[in-house]
């Protein structure tokens, strides 16, 4: 009879807290499962703010440390955030199956393919006689614009506006750097393109929250 009473007493819910409830319960497991495109933004901002800050400050005239120990920790960087790109990727495809499963593993190989295909080109011009002061222009130029149509065609894919409009501030970055010339080409992809990561990131943070 107590247990009668006590199950008698329940309020069942309504719809709109069943709602609420899924909708909570839905949020937590994403949250545990899911990996926030905002920490990967931001990791990606502060590559490129800190490490072309620091080739940039390498750089005559103002030469505030060798331009081997800048492009050390430049380097260590960017292996550092394309290893945590790998990880957010495996993680992103975790328990996803069927079409989405094989779009992520695709457009997680173009990269690889487009950014391989970039090496040969630059290095065969290099190889060619291209002037030596033009060689920062065309790595910085040609991987941004690359960079650039990637997170234009993520963008499409996901029918992302945010992912889209950072794609086209990226391909400005890269235009910008080449019409800047050395060395304030780096000073642009520090501020310009680090910002425009860690401004996309915030986006994102807000957007969760």
């Amino acid at each position: 009879m107590v247990e009668d009473e006590r199950d008698g007493d329940e309020r069942p819910m309504t719809p709109e807290e069943s709602l609420a409830l899924i909708a909570t319960q839905a949020e937590k497991t994403r949250r545990e499962i899911g990996p926030n495109p905002a920490v990967l933004l931001a990791v990606w901002g502060l590559v490129w703010l800190l490490g072309f800050g620091l080739v940039y400050l390498s750089a005559p005239p103002t030469a505030l440390l060798p331009m081997w120990a800048a492009g050390v920790i430049a380097v260590a960087g960017f292996a550092g955030a394309m290893a945590y790109s790998a990880i957010y990727g495996i993680r992103s495809g975790r328990g996803v199956r069927g079409p989405s499963r094989l779009v992520g593993a695709m457009y997680g190989w173009s990269w690889m393919i487009a950014f391989g295909g970039l090496t040969v080109v630059n290095t065969a011009l290099i190889r060619l006689g291209l002037d030596s002061e033009l060689i920062p222009l065309l790595w910085s130029g040609t991987s941004l614009i690359l960079t650039g149509l990637m997170y234009l065609a993520g963008g499409m894919l996901w029918q992302s506006k945010l992912q889209y409009g950072l794609g086209v501030w990226i391909i400005a970055c890269g235009a910008a750097s080449v019409l800047a010339g050395g060395p304030h080409n780096f000073l642009v992809l520090s501020l310009a393109g680090g910002g425009g990561f860690l401004v996309a990131s915030l986006v994102f943070l807000v957007r969760a929250r």
